[in-house]
């Protein structure tokens, strides 16, 4: 073990091999962070047959060749804060990638408010924070958007080459972070503080984006061929503000590249990454598909995907976390739906292991724009989720959720679960229930907390049996437990 730390110091010191070479992907790049307690692939291209070695943090691994790429894998390993040069040899041939840490590695992913940048949220303690080695991240920017208008020769051109992203790995300081995801920056930031060991994310997103778009090929071919040909833009999975928007690129050539082109952003965005070891996902989308009304579509398709990420990301219960959709004060149609799109999100909790929803009603915003500008609150309930569902933590990490419906003659109670200290903000009823006999016709209730219960009733509805809370696209919430954080919304769909 001494002969190999004498080597490994050794070698960033060995030349560049002038006649052949041998490269990493660019995705193993200097300041990585690479996950704890999984074997880590590393893989590239060379020039060479000749035997390839991986040394790193006291490791010794042979690589295999086959057809000009390398591929090798380190065991895995503990934390590690303590920056080290990852060194791959080959017949003399080196390649030093600095500054590797070891530690939790996450993937942040979405439409416009996972894109929604640090320094678009007006926060300058945080653009102007010191800087943080421990926590660190690759920010992969779109190279094209779907902004208005036909696309130019510049976006075809990236389009058709698959250059949709262009990114990096970066250390956490003042020049760097301001064009990070806020909501991918806030999660990480704040994980590392509650783990206290490095932290990555892995940003990947797009504004509009669509479900379809994130479909992995595989998933797609299985289970939705008829979207993989030039008709996918008249596919049913399609909403109408994504066909506009798309139609508006593109005009009447369907065969021409789009991101929202089904699996587009998963090939560009993520399935690089696909042989790269991570902890979980934190997903912040819906907006586009919401104005669709088909929920059991909908509900196909977040589950298919989630379960496509798995498969290609390697984890059969990886971590997901969603975050749901907020209020937004827009009564037009294409938001419509976004109670029932909650639900779908918390169904998809409440069902698949491993997947979580964090609830946003109150954070969402009060007029039409649909990006609420509280991305902080969101990014840091999402650490605190992951602390406490995926690490173990101690962390309050959810609002009052409803547990158990129990009629009683002319009112119904509602049990919750994380209840302790149940109060309103501002000590009025609680607002946003309804009760209903039939589970179809709905009516407004009056609500009154009792101990770590909601009672509803309303006048002339007779033995209610259901209840639903914040069914509206727009509301201002008040039912709170004792951490402060919202009650979750809730309709007999959802459980």
């Amino acid at each position: 073990m001494k002969i190999l730390r004498i080597i490994s110091a050794l070698l960033p010191l060995a030349p560049i091999c002038a006649t052949a070479e041998i490269t990493a992907d660019s995705i193993y790049a200097n300041h990585m962070v690479l996950q704890q307690g999984q074997s880590i692939p590393i893989c590239g291209s060379c020039d060479s047959t000749g035997k390839v070695t991986v040394y790193f943090n006291g490791n010794e691994v042979t690589g295999t060749v086959n057809e000009g790429r390398w591929h090798a894998v380190l065991p895995p390993m503990q934390a590690n804060a303590k920056g080290q040069p990852l060194t791959i040899m080959q017949d003399g041939c080196t390649q030093v990638i600095d500054d590797v840490l070891v530690g939790e590695v996450w993937i942040a992913s979405g439409q416009s408010n996972m894109l929604w940048r640090l320094n678009q949220t007006g926060d300058t303690n945080s653009l102007r924070e010191p800087a943080n080695a421990n926590f660190r991240f690759y920010h992969s920017q779109p190279q094209v958007h779907t902004s208005p208008g036909a696309y130019r020769e510049r976006e075809k051109n990236l389009l058709n080459s698959n250059n949709m992203y262009k990114g990096g790995w970066h250390c956490n300081t003042p020049q760097t972070r301001p064009t990070m995801s806020a909501v991918g920056y806030y999660f990480g930031r704040e994980l590392q503080k509650h783990l206290g060991i490095p932290v990555a994310v892995i940003h990947a997103s797009l504004g509009g984006s669509e479900m379809m778009a994130w479909m992995p090929p595989a998933m797609l071919d299985a289970k939705y061929p008829e979207c993989n040909t030039e008709k996918w833009l008249d596919s049913k999975y399609m909403s109408a503000w994504v066909r506009g928007r798309a139609r508006q690129n593109i005009g009447q050539d369907l065969n021409a590249p789009h991101p929202y082109k089904p699996a587009y952003l998963f090939r560009t965005g993520i399935a690089p990454w696909s042989k790269f070891p991570v902890a979980g996902v934190i997903w912040y989308q819906g907006e586009s598909d919401a104005e669709i009304q088909d929920m059991e579509q909908n509900y196909k398709l977040l589950s298919d995907l989630i379960t496509g990420w798995r498969t290609e990301l390697g984890k059969a219960e990886l971590p997901f976390l969603q975050v749901e959709l907020p209020r937004i004060n827009d009564r037009s149609a294409l938001r419509a739906y976004w109670p029932e799109f909650r639900t779908v999100q918390r169904r998809a909790a409440n069902e698949i292991p491993g997947v979580y929803a964090l609830t946003t009603i109150d954070l969402g915003s009060r007029n039409s724009d649909v990006h609420p500008p509280r991305k902080l609150e969101v990014g840091t309930r999402l650490a605190d989720l992951a602390a406490a569902a995926v690490y173990g933590k101690s962390v309050p990490a959810s609002g009052p959720s409803v547990s158990k419906v129990e009629p009683q003659g002319d009112s119904i109670r509602l049990h919750y679960n994380h209840a302790d200290g149940l109060k309103t903000t501002n000590g009025a009823a609680p607002v946003g229930f309804e009760i209903s006999a039939d589970g179809k016709t709905y009516h407004a209730a009056t609500a009154r907390i009792d101990g770590n219960t909601v009672v509803l009733s309303a006048p002339g509805v007779q033995a209610p049996r259901y209840a639903r809370y914040a069914w509206l696209t727009y509301m201002e919430p008040n039912l709170v437990n004792s951490a402060g954080l919202p009650a979750v919304p809730y309709s007999p769909a959802a459980r």
